[in-house]
């Protein structure tokens, strides 16, 4: 079976585009993201393929592109779109695949729906990001239980952001999961200052073993 991995987050904005741009190169993977919010400005799928350097085959088009930047309930509302949650189902490829969530993993897709489900019903590895700034320890926790409460097979955890050691430790600990790194700031954000960081900070073999801890 193809590799495959759902990489996900505690929050929105916190980094996890670009952490699958990282995951992506490193794999030769290719990237999907299911629903798009937002369409003004570059997208998830043109951050992943630039950052990432994938190149344009294995970029998945998204099952849904939103207008609204909003959340995907939200959007596809005021879009005057109806959002199908049964109808997403990750592509074949060739290739390993990185699929990306939108937002935290109880964003709803529509009025009864949230992404969680969707990944219990795959029952796709997860890799949860999270930042390492103030208030991330009970995002953390809590999103690992909506997970773990769904059956949905977590594979690790990823942090985002400056080390903050006992922050990680006691996540770690309390939430039972496997750290599988920490990227740390990027200034300047290249795909050769990514990949480099990536390199420095991640076993790429733990993901290529794809075992869920």
């Amino acid at each position: 079976m193809t590799l495959r991995f759902v990489v996900t987050g505690t929050d929105t904005n916190i980094g996890k585009t670009v952490f699958s741009a990282a995951l992506a190169d490193g794999l030769g993977a290719s990237y999907w993201k299911p629903v798009q919010s937002g369409l003004d400005g570059e997208t998830d799928s043109t951050t992943v393929a630039r950052l990432g350097r994938i190149p344009p085959q294995r970029i998945v088009p998204e099952a849904w592109r939103l207008k609204t930047p909003a959340s995907p309930h939200l959007a596809a509302r005021i879009d005057n779109v109806r959002i199908d949650p049964e109808a997403l189902t990750p592509p074949s490829t060739e290739a390993p695949l990185v699929v990306e969530g939108a937002g935290g993993v109880l964003v709803p897709l529509t009025e009864n729906a949230v992404f969680a489900d969707v990944f219990a019903r795959w029952q796709v590895p997860v890799v949860l990001c999270a930042r390492t700034g103030l208030g991330t320890i009970n995002h953390t926790l809590l999103s690992l239980e909506a997970l773990r409460h769904r059956v949905v097979p977590v594979f690790g955890l990823v942090f985002i952001g400056d080390e903050q050691a006992d922050t990680q430790q006691i996540i770690a600990e309390l939430g039972n999961v496997n750290c599988l790194g920490r990227l740390p700031r990027i200034d300047p954000l290249t795909p050769d200052t990514l990949r480099q960081a990536f390199h420095d900070h991640f076993d790429i073999a733990c993901f290529l073993e794809g075992i869920v801890g």
